[in-house]
Order: C-alpha cells, then sequence, then structure tokens
C-alpha cells in the first residue's frame, strides 16, 4: 500500500459502517477518489451482529460482517482507498484541514465526512459481552422479530427503554423491564404507554446480575437493590440493553455544533455542518432512527453535499490535482 503522508484528498471519511461506506462508493463514483480510515471498529456496530433481516437487497438475511464486507467491496471497485487507521486528531484551523492518523501520519483534505458513529451503553457484565449478538442486544428494531412468542427482558428505565419494550410486544410473550430505581425516567407518555401494555411487566430497585447461557441466552439472574436477593429468571431467551447511546464524536467536540449527548448538529435536511467543509452522516448525526439502512442513507447525502461544497470552493484544477491514485 502506497505511502500517503502529506497527501491531500477531495473528501477524506472518517469511519466504515454503513454511512461511511456508501459516502465512499458515491464520492468514489462522482471520481473525487475519497479515502476511508476504518478507525477502531472496521465496519461498525455491524460486525457485532450476526442476522441481518432488514436491509434490503437480502432476502434471506446476511451477517453483519459479511454486508459490511460487500459494501467495502462496492466502494473500493469504484476506486474508494479504505485502509485501517484512526484518525486521532484534526486541525481545522486552515484550509486544506490537516489531519493526523495513528498519532503520526499527516494528510490534508478539503472535506472531511464524520462517520465515526455511535456506541450503545453497556453494564459491562462478563455474561452480557459473552453473549452479545446471540441473544444479549442494544437494538430491538434489529432483532425483536427474532423473540416470536418468547420471554425477553429490558434492562432501562428511560425512554429508549419503554420504546424497546413496546415495540419488543409486537413479537415476544411477555417483556419484563428490569429498572435500578422504583420509578421510571421516562416520559409520562412513554409510562402509560408501557403500563397499560398487558404484555410488559417491571421489576423494579433491580438491576441485571447476570446473563445465563453458553452458547445462546438461557435466563438471567436478577438482585433486588435493597434486599440483595437474586431471583432467577430460567425462560428468558432475550436480554435487551437500553440504557442509551453515546455518539463516538469527542475528535470534533468543540469544532462543531453538538446537541447535549454529543450528536453533530446539521442544518436542515442536509449533512453540513456549521463547520465548512465538514459533513456528518450516521450514528454521529442520528439520534433518533439508527438503522443500517439510515445511516447508509444519510452517508450517500453526505457525498453529494460535500461533491457540490468542492464544486463550489475549488475550481477544476485544484480538484484534479487532489486526486491520488
Amino acid at each position: 500500500m502506497e505511502d500517503i503522508a502529506g497527501k491531500t484528498f477531495n473528501v477524506v471519511i472518517v469511519g466504515s459502517g454503513p454511512a461511511g461506506l456508501t459516502a465512499a462508493l458515491y464520492a468514489a463514483r462522482a471520481d473525487l477518489s475519497p479515502i476511508v480510515f476504518e478507525g477502531p471498529e472496521p465496519g461498525g456496530q455491524l460486525m457485532t451482529t450476526t442476522d441481518v433481516e432488514n436491509y434490503p437487497g437480502y432476502p434471506e438475511g446476511v451477517m453483519g460482517p459479511k454486508m459490511m464486507q460487500d459494501f467495502r467491496e462496492q466502494a473500493t471497485r469504484f476506486g474508494a482507498d479504505c485502509r485501517y487507521g484512526y484518525v486521532t486528531d484534526i486541525d481545522f484551523s486552515e484550509q486544506p484541514y490537516k489531519i493526523t492518523v495513528d498519532e503520526k501520519t499527516e494528510v490534508y483534505a478539503h472535506s472531511i465526512i464524520a462517520s465515526t458513529g455511535a456506541s450503545a451503553k453497556w453494564l459491562h457484565l462478563e455474561s452480557e459481552q459473552k453473549l452479545r449478538g446471540k441473544g444479549v442486544s442494544a437494538c430491538a428494531t434489529c432483532d425483536g422479530a427474532f423473540f416470536r412468542d418468547q420471554h425477553v427482558v429490558v434492562v432501562g428505565g428511560g425512554d429508549t427503554a419503554m420504546e424497546e419494550a413496546t415495540f419488543l410486544t409486537k413479537f415476544a410473550s411477555k417483556v419484563t423491564v428490569i429498572h435500578r430505581r422504583d420509578e421510571l425516567r421516562a416520559s409520562k407518555a412513554m409510562q402509560t404507554r408501557a403500563f397499560n401494555n398487558e404484555k410488559i411487566e417491571f421489576m423494579w430497585d433491580s438491576e441485571l446480575a447476570e446473563v445465563l447461557g453458553e452458547q445462546v441466552v438461557e435466563g438471567v439472574k436478577v438482585k433486588n437493590r435493597n434486599t440483595g436477593e437474586v431471583t432467577t429468571l430460567d425462560d428468558v431467551t432475550g436480554v435487551f440493553i437500553a440504557i442509551g447511546h453515546k455518539p463516538n464524536t469527542d475528535l470534533f467536540k468543540g469544532v462543531v455544533e453538538m446537541d447535549d449527548v454529543g450528536y453533530i448538529k446539521t442544518k436542515g435536511q442536509s449533512t453540513e455542518t456549521d463547520q465548512p467543509g465538514l459533513f456528518a452522516s450516521g450514528d454521529a448525526m442520528d439520534a433518533v432512527y439508527r438503522q443500517a439502512v439510515t445511516a447508509a442513507g444519510t452517508g450517500c447525502k453526505a457525498a453529494l453535499d460535500a461533491e457540490r461544497y468542492l464544486s463550489e470552493a475549488l475550481d477544476e484544477k485544484a480538484i484534479a490535482e487532489s486526486h491520488w491514485k
């Protein structure tokens, strides 16, 4: 692989999930010769997902890693340069922006697409991590359909947890919400909806102590925080952790406008940020949907927005000279 130190690129894409690789595909087809730095988790959250059944074009479903391999191969087919590398610093003080990769290699970019994603918050139980993707999930929309007529638990007490629990009742025979306090943090409307759903039960002042099973979830142990009593639910086959997500946007803090959680704010229906030449896509800017297909859509938008920006900000000669092949 050729040395890129000191090179200037039209489009640098930070992150390689569905958003980043779709942006790479569109930018490559626009002859912008994008480079993708894949980050600490190449392929994003889907690399830890087993069956994906809700992405168009895969009627039989697909394994998450296989789908991301397909995305990558399609982008590179049209000339995107996808390579291992973790962007550790970006200097936005002047154009083109200086990007430091792996704390040592410096490259320059006329435009940047932030596709750094978000990470689900976990409880960090050893048993939880062992069975992630094997019955332990952080996305009811993604995995709920696998638990038809089964007993599942949801951990959390906010709006996200109530949304997940309510959604899961479409499939599960019973949903038990485990919450560490004696009242929910969720909005009154979400609470009312959950309390009125006969499939949802609550375990108050409780925390998930252990997920049982070797290859798949075969039950859970729940500890009462007041009494210390441990209850085993041996018919549970699915565990949904719903305690929030953290966008992976620390790299852009202090540079671009964000919400209170850290999601990058964009202008209107576009992917433009308040930093010229910086575009945001995928879960780095989407606190609502957080799906592979919606992330891919914003990746497409980011590439189109970047192409339009470059055509207005640079003349054709500058764009051509920035192509590095």
